[in-house]
């Protein structure tokens, strides 16, 4: 098969790695990759949230399978267009994606099947919605409605917190993704990630992951995209998975079937656990990032035919075969992030670093220059390792870090913590 991957960070690296594991992989083009991915596959600078454009590339490359990685493409309706140009696609359509586009959308499926989330109210002005902050007081979290790159999320400890979120989104920080916001409860317990994929009627769990959103150790600091990860997830058990399933997802699923938009792709649950219970804090139409690095190290080349299984509508018939091990990944970024940062600083040492199924580093922010790897955004290295236990993935993929050569560098020293 001729496969076509659109994005261009740790996430794609780390599909790109398993997919092209797998023997009916002929040729793999990733668009717009980065300076790792060139390294096992094409890449391609096309416009990848243009529907038109990946469906002329695909026709003029013979892709016989699109991987959609990023939000963005799903969000402006690029399986759509592959979809009306018959090209076989992973991922949902726009509508579909709308769980993860739209918060509001969400908290309104949720309402209507009565999956347990938190309580919230939606605001188009920042007055209104500063009075309810006032009303209902602090710790709150305040989310702009919209696609925001993981920047639209802000958890409240105090009601001033709160106020000038609101004013930042209305203010037009985010753009578009600020012009409605919702305003939420604060939910206390622990967080973690469920993965499942769906292909409109059949659901297939595919692992669990626990992230570190906040810049510094002991989870402090401002929120991140994301600063390492690890899995499985010690505390979302398999009675709270049960739990999540049964409560949450499917329900959830059913009502985008009543609605017609039925999901197709894999479908991320963010749950906050507590007293053996889960509630949804957020949906993601996409493999997380940077928890699709770990999921991927764990499951290898099957991850071609569970996709597809996916997008052909067989998903009743497919199963994940999980090693019984850990993996654990940590993401090197450019000192200052996730605030101002430079760009195009030299890193050394990774050409001595093991490339195997137990021991990876997938690039996230990284362009070719000259001969070296530079630096080209603010997360830029996914290092990553499994292991029988957590501790050996964590002390494997240190010993990595340890070895890279990049003073304008940092990462977290303490990813997988609550687990450890």
């Amino acid at each position: 098969m001729n496969i076509l991957i659109l994005g261009g960070g740790g996430r794609e690296h780390a599909l790109a790695w398993a997919i092209k594991q797998n023997p009916k992989c002929d040729r793999l083009i990733v668009a717009p990759g980065n300076a790792g991915i060139a390294a096992i596959a094409e890449v391609a600078d096309i416009d990848i949230l243009s529907g038109a454009t990946v469906v002329t590339f695909c026709e003029e490359n013979a892709i016989d399978f699109v991987v959609v990685g990023p939000e963005a493409p799903l969000a402006a309706g690029v399986v759509d267009a592959l979809a009306g140009a018959g090209i076989l696609a992973f991922g949902p359509s726009a509508a579909a994606a709308r769980l993860e586009a739209s918060k509001t959308f969400t908290k309104e499926v949720c309402d209507a099947c009565g999956a347990p989330t938190a309580a919230w109210a939606r605001f188009a002005e920042a007055a209104p919605a500063r009075a309810y902050v006032r009303a209902q007081g602090a710790p709150i979290v305040v989310k702009a409605d919209g696609l925001a790159a993981g920047k639209g999320v802000v958890v409240a400890m105090t009601e001033a917190e709160a106020v000038a979120a609101i004013d930042e989104m209305f203010g037009d920080a985010l753009g578009a993704a600020g012009a409605e916001v919702v305003i939420e409860e604060f939910m206390t317990g622990e967080e973690a990630s469920f993965f499942v994929l769906c292909d409109g009627e059949a659901v297939l769990p595919i692992g669990t992951a626990q992230d570190h959103k906040r810049v510094g150790e002991g989870d402090t600091g401002p929120n991140t995209g994301g600063m390492g990860a690890y899995s499985p997830a010690p505390v979302l058990t398999d009675a709270i998975a049960a739990q999540a399933l049964e409560e949450i997802i499917r329900p959830c699923l059913a009502e985008m079937v009543q609605r017609g938009t039925p999901y197709k792709g894999v479908l991320f649950a963010g749950l906050m656990i507590e007293n053996d219970r889960a509630r949804l804090v957020e949906f993601n139409c996409r493999f997380g990032d940077p928890e699709a690095q770990v999921l991927m190290l764990r499951l290898g080349a099957q991850v071609l035919d569970l996709l597809l299984a996916t997008a052909e509508g067989r998903l009743a018939e497919a199963a994940v075969n999980w090693a019984d091990d850990h993996a654990l990944c940590v993401v090197m970024a450019a000192r200052g992030y996730p605030g101002s940062y430079g760009k195009g600083s030299v890193i050394g040492g990774l050409e001595a670093l093991p490339q195997s199924s137990r021991e990876m580093v997938f690039h996230a922010g990284t362009a070719s220059r000259d001969g070296k790897i530079v630096a080209s955004g603010g997360r830029v290295l996914n290092v990553s390792a499994r292991g029988a236990t957590l501790a050996e993935a964590h002390a494997r993929a240190y010993a990595m870090v340890d070895r890279i050569d990049w003073p304008e560098g940092f990462c977290r020293r303490d990813i997988g913590w609550r687990a450890l």
